[in-house]
């Protein structure tokens, strides 16, 4: 079963996505910078483009949903799009009422009731959800004026199938969003796939998705981006995203 259907990373993604920061680390002495990456990823890394206002925007392995509504701040119209149908559901939940309630893993069987709002202020009927492949896009979706992929490549089986995809799916002076902390796993991605790091001589991944799209895209800044998923009341996942921007040239 693809563990992106199961109970637990649903409510790990609805916490992560939208979970108080009290809900989400109670303690001041967390990385607290570390909250809120789905906002952070559009808010820290769309002004390195010099642009704040789009059309179409794509936001691809969007998961829950909440990148896909900060974009709406600057885009008039926004489509996520993820693999897993459950994600995609509970994204739905929430453009439609504004809120979500689900369940939070304290310890062992015993669970916590969270809430979940995206602020009022974001006009949700720009947003659109739809379930689809990153690696299989539709080509009614080419010519986007954004396209944003968040820690999503390393989950993909074939990623350099969405990496020749692209040149498409973003007409010329469109923005694209990169973030990844190359989580490379063999279970999810062979190695022969990996854009770099297959061995201890080879370039870093980030030297192949260069290489792969300096052809038609234009490098525009880097960032680093720390995020925490909470997996239960006391472990979590701390990991730093590689976040680049890109111009189609």
């Amino acid at each position: 079963m693809n563990i992106y259907e199961t109970d637990q990373l649903l409510s790990e993604y609805l916490l992560f996505h939208y979970g108080d920061a009290k809900d989400v680390l109670p303690w001041e002495f967390g990385p607290l910078v570390a909250l809120d990456f789905p906002v952070r990823c559009v808010t820290e890394l769309l002004p390195i483009s010099g642009r704040a206002d789009f059309d179409a925007a794509l936001d691809v392995g969007c998961a829950t949903g909440r990148s896909s509504f900060e974009l709406a701040r600057f885009c008039r119209r926004v489509t996520g799009i993820d693999f897993s149908a459950r994600f995609v559901e509970a994204a739905q939940r929430v453009k439609e009422d504004g809120t979500i309630e689900f369940e939070c893993a304290e310890e062992g069987k015993r669970r916590r009731r969270c809430t979940g709002n995206v602020p009022p202020e974001i006009d949700r009927s720009r947003v659109n959800f739809e379930t689809g492949d990153a690696q299989d896009l539709s080509s009614k979706l080419d010519g986007a004026d954004l396209v944003l992929a968040c820690n999503l490549i390393c989950r993909l089986t074939e990623p350099g199938k969405f990496f020749r995809r692209l040149p498409k799916l973003l007409r010329r002076g469109g923005i694209l969003i990169l973030c990844s902390p190359y989580t490379w796993m063999e279970n999810f991605t062979p190695c022969a796939n990996w854009p770099g790091s297959r061995s201890p001589e080879d370039h870093s991944a980030f030297e192949g998705i260069q290489k792969i799209l300096s052809p038609d895209f234009e490098l525009l800044g880097t960032r680093d981006l720390p995020f925490l998923i909470r997996e239960h009341a006391r472990k979590y996942q701390w990991s730093v995203s590689h976040g680049s921007v890109w111009r189609r040239q």
